[in-house]
């Protein structure tokens, strides 16, 4: 069997995977893994939604009060992964980080639902809280307080972009006879060197 994962462009390969994504799984085809790591490098992952992508990286939101907020400060090096069970579908991507400008996380905190941008503004996300009516009530006041929802983006809540130096995608074939292309990029160009794999 030959390989059938294109050797050329990564991000119109990605774009392509992502659209057959969207069309088949059944909730959340931008959920991605991102994982982190502690200045010593003691590991973490969690799931987040990818909400932008293009030649420039991929985008997600945080707390930067976060646990994944303050790895993300101390290490700017990141992974994600997707995975798309219903395609038999992996893409992995590793790169450094960079904040998103005020601008962008502006627009984007105002396309959330009034009551996400609520619960966003109510949370200190990681930290420990001692009865779920405590910020269920914190919520109810910022609502009293905006009952538009239109609750100002906090400072501390804000998204990174994920460049990429490398992408690896994976194709899940019969009797474990899978397909892995990893992309790397060439330096600091715009190139990108594509290999096959053993899976």
């Amino acid at each position: 069997m030959s390989d059938t994962i294109p050797a050329h462009d990564p991000f119109a390969l990605f774009d392509a995977w992502f659209a057959e994504a969207q069309a088949a799984e059944p909730n959340d085809p931008n959920a991605m893994a991102l994982a982190t790591a502690t200045p010593d490098g003691r590991p973490s992952v969690r799931m987040v939604l990818l909400k932008g992508h293009g030649r420039d990286g991929f985008v997600f939101y945080t707390n930067f009060h976060s646990r994944k907020g303050g790895e993300l400060a101390a290490n700017g090096h990141v992974a994600l992964l997707f995975h798309w069970k219903s395609l038999r579908r992996q893409i992995r991507i590793e790169g450094p980080i960079a904040e998103v400008t005020a601008a962008e996380a502006d627009a984007y905190f105002a396309s959330r639902h009034p009551e996400s941008r609520l619960g966003s503004a109510a949370s200190d996300q990681s930290r420990p809280l001692p009865d779920r009516q405590v910020y269920l009530d914190r919520v109810a006041a910022l609502r009293e307080t905006y009952p538009d929802g239109n609750v100002p983006r906090p400072a501390h809540w804000s998204g990174y972009r994920v460049t990429p130096l490398r992408i690896e995608f994976w194709q899940d074939r019969d009797y474990r006879l899978h397909e892995r292309r990893r992309f790397v990029r060439d330096g600091d160009s715009h190139g990108w060197t594509s290999t096959l794999l053993y899976p």
